[in-house]
């Protein structure tokens, strides 16, 4: 479990926990409001498809206190890099400041792994002004570079 200690809004306690036996199938039902379909998947499932179809990325469950209310995956790129994808929070847990959480942990947790000082990365699309203010707001600076349409930012922690 990856845990920083923080807590949603609604005052539940976000952790990360690797995807297991007990917990994939509501991982994999994990799904986002309609509006936000043109960014992410309808389903969580894909992402965990992708995961187990590649040695580059890591899922894990986004779990407030006891229960699954999201996904997101990381890993390590060739020049050292740690990045962030795949960040889904259920429709019916957003606006609870869970992806907030849940992306803090994330990144606590990546820079202090092989001695820290490697930069944090993700991407999002140009048209998702709510993923651009949330990582703007956790400090993440555009690189100036596109990954497959979308844009890169990156941290320095």
């Amino acid at each position: 479990m990856i845990d920083s200690g923080l807590r949603d809004r609604a005052g539940r306690h976000v952790t990360l926990r690797p995807v297991d036996d007990q917990n994939w199938r509501g991982v994999a039902d994990v799904a986002p409001r309609d509006d936000q379909r043109t960014w992410v998947p309808a389903l969580a499932a894909r992402y965990l498809v992708l995961t187990m179809r590649s040695d580059v990325w890591t899922s894990l469950a986004v779990v407030a206190d006891e229960t699954v209310v999201g996904h997101v995956m990381w890993g390590v790129d060739d020049d050292g890099s740690r990045w962030l994808g795949g960040l889904v929070i259920d429709a019916a847990e957003q606006d609870l400041g869970v992806g907030r959480a849940a992306v803090r942990t994330l990144v606590d947790w990546l820079a202090g792994q092989d001695g820290g000082g490697h930069p944090i990365r993700l991407s999002y699309h140009p048209d998702n002004a709510p993923a651009a203010a949330l990582y703007r707001s956790l400090g993440f600076r555009p690189t100036g570079a596109m990954e497959d349409g979308e844009i890169v930012v990156e941290l320095h922690p």
